[in-house]
């Protein structure tokens, strides 16, 4: 099967009322940092929030103090509201699409880790980069969950449409593909997370089962115009036609 590696988003929608389930790998594994996230939005250190959050003011980060471990949950590919998700335009999805996506995504939280599409979440903030407390998550999570996600995608195709960021929360030990995009010429950021989403789409809407598969998509407004392999690492440049 084809799993995917994707990015989580700054912004998110808050509420939910999905029932809380198991997530991906180990649940103790992530206690420890969830405590301490926890623990610091709760204790009214207006300057503590506001560093954690990446807010300069205090009532930016109103929304998000809550009680994560009694909050609300949503399915965390409804929870983020960036841009790949803008364009991914879930809620739109056939239900087949949506199944595809739950199971098959694997999205790299900088609070929980990596969760499926399909994990449920409460509504939090975490700057990216930021420590929780002394813990730099990239770290935590690499050495927690590294040997697990191994053993997990053993036996599956892996397509990477993470930021290069999310890098430090796990490497892949075998073969993958990743996807770059140019505008002109020249790599773009703003539009690669836009296609980043519309490619999990097209993927779901389609319901890819390999890189093979995957090779032979034709996707809105993207040309292939290289593929280059390094060692592990296959890498797809596609031309955004307009």
């Amino acid at each position: 099967m084809l799993k995917i590696l994707f990015s989580p988003s700054e912004s998110k929608k808050s509420g939910g009322n999905i029932a809380a389930q198991d997530m991906l790998g180990a649940t103790n594994a992530r206690d420890e940092i969830l405590k301490i996230y926890n623990d610091i939005v709760n204790a009214k250190d207006e300057e503590k929030i506001k560093n954690l959050f990446g807010f300069k003011k205090f009532s930016e980060c109103e929304s998000y103090i809550v009680d994560i471990f009694h909050s609300p949950l949503i399915y965390a590919v409804e929870r983020y509201s960036g841009v790949a998700y803008d364009y991914l335009e879930f809620s739109k999805l056939s239900l087949d699409a949506k199944e595809y996506i739950k199971k098959n995504t694997i999205i790299f939280s900088n609070l929980y880790g990596p969760i499926y599409a399909g994990d449920t979440i409460a509504n939090y903030k975490v700057k990216q980069g930021n420590s929780i407390g002394d813990i730099a998550p990239d770290k935590f999570y690499k050495d927690r969950f590294s040997y697990q996600l191994d053993l997990l995608l053993a036996n599956d195709d892996i397509l990477d449409l993470r930021a290069g960021y999310y890098d430090k929360f796990y490497k892949s030990n075998k073969h993958y593909t990743t996807l770059k995009f140019l505008k002109n010429g020249k790599v773009v950021s703003h539009w690669a997370k836009a296609y980043r989403g519309l490619v999990l789409k097209t993927i779901a809407i389609n319901n890819i089962k390999s890189i093979k598969e995957f090779m032979s998509l034709e996707i809105e407004n993207l040309v292939a115009h290289e593929i280059k392999t390094i060692a592990n690492k296959t890498e797809i440049v596609y031309n955004i036609a307009n």
